[in-house]
């Protein structure tokens, strides 16, 4: 009698089954990674009170920890696309944990920057290790499975200004202690997503060496570096916006509109909620309508809305705010799966690598948005950035889908 446990059907369902609560799992530490690293821009003001902070040392920290996560970023995926290293998983959460106790007890600016820091070595080493994870766990869907991984992290982002309203300005800083508990919890999650990486991480190991070493011979060193660059230019339009966005557009709110800090915190919940909702729909459009139009359509789509902004009055304003993070949001996890398989076989470098410049690009934007307002005030800055989107132009420069798969 044939047992049905060990028929092929049962046995690839089985196989599927693990490999999509693997892509869940990740998918949900990335919620919790980045609600706690969104987090800290979030209550910027919050330091700014309690710590005597000016908008300069607020830029350092919010480039503390974006730019650790950009410099380590790329050199845990290429190091990891040799040898995978599943302990990293549940490692990097330890030190994003370490990172919410220090901000709870920071006295100064010191401190601040250290646990920063230590928040951004854990986000160096969860998107890089995760998207990978997300890479394995995809199947033939791997635009889709990178949107279900992202759009755990605009969760998470979209629920950071809500944390900061309800938990972290009426506790101050205590409350980054809470934070710890959400941190542990993404310790034992990463820790079961690691043993099922670890089965399954030796064998594409090989199979995507196999894939580099083979490259696409249309392909030359000209054609990577147009389209890279174009790419590079696109992250920096959006990621630059987003840093004036998350950290400073709680000022321009409250400061042009007269309400309260919880107000302006609901109008970024807004943004991040659509930018949740725009990564989820990112990846099945983009297999419909093309890569390419999907990526020129979430950064150049934005312009009018972001333009418009700075003169709407609170209620448009937050009506404007959902569509800029629909439609900006809706290309990132587009740009990664595009950029994977321009280059294949490397596809931890290349997450990290636009993971980290995503992170490098808001921290330096960031320290240079700081001291612009601290010498021209909160408004101007903010008018001039709702036109970086108009750098979606260069989306014009890439080339088509047909193209890039060698067709």
């Amino acid at each position: 009698m044939i047992r049905l446990s060990s028929s092929p059907s049962v046995q690839a369902v089985t196989v599927r089954q693990a490999a999509n609560v693997a892509l869940l799992g990740v998918s949900t530490a990335h919620l919790l990674n980045d609600a706690m690293q969104n987090l800290v821009p979030a209550v910027f003001p919050v330091f700014q009170q309690s710590l005597k902070l000016s908008f300069t040392q607020i830029g350092w920290v919010a480039f503390t920890l974006n730019v650790t996560a950009s410099i380590l970023q790329p050199l845990i995926g290429a190091y990891t696309d040799r040898k995978p290293l599943p302990i990293l998983l549940p490692l990097g959460m330890a030190f994003t944990l370490l990172g919410m106790a220090g901000l709870a007890f920071s006295p100064g600016l010191a401190m601040l920057i250290v646990s920063a820091a230590l928040i951004g070595i854990g986000s160096s080493v969860l998107h890089p290790k995760s998207s990978r994870v997300a890479h394995l766990a995809a199947g033939r869907g791997k635009g889709l499975a990178q949107s279900i991984f992202q759009v755990g992290g605009n969760t998470g982002q979209a629920l950071a200004p809500l944390l900061a309203a309800f938990l972290i300005v009426p506790a101050g800083q205590r409350g980054f202690l809470w934070l710890t508990l959400p941190a542990a919890a993404g310790i034992l999650l990463q820790a079961y997503v690691s043993r099922w990486y670890a089965a399954r991480a030796r064998g594409s190991a090989k199979t995507e060496r196999s894939a580099a070493a083979e490259g696409n011979p249309g392909r030359t060193r000209g054609f990577v570096v147009l389209v890279l660059g174009v790419l590079i230019v696109l992250l920096f339009s959006k990621f630059v916006y987003l840093a004036s966005m998350t950290g400073y557009y709680a000022f321009y709110f409250t400061e042009t509109y007269h309400l309260s800090l919880g107000r302006a915190q609901t109008a970024l919940f807004v943004l991040q909620f659509a930018g949740m909702l725009g990564t989820l729909l990112g990846g099945p459009l983009a297999d419909r309508y093309g890569r390419k139009n999907m990526i020129w359509f979430s950064i150049l789509g934005t312009a009018p809305f972001s333009i418009w902004l700075p003169h709407a009055g609170p209620v448009a304003a937050t009506v404007l705010c959902f569509a800029i993070g629909a439609i900006l949001m809706s290309g990132f996890s587009v740009i990664i799966v595009y950029a994977q398989e321009m280059l294949p076989g490397r596809v931890g470098m290349i997450a990290g690598l636009f993971f980290g410049l995503s992170f490098g690009m808001g921290g330096l934007g960031s320290v240079a948005l700081g001291w612009l307002i601290d010498h021209a005030g909160v408004a101007p800055v903010m008018r001039i950035c709702a036109f970086l989107p108009l750098l979606g132009l260069f989306a014009a420069l890439l080339p088509r889908d047909s193209k890039l798969m060698g067709r």
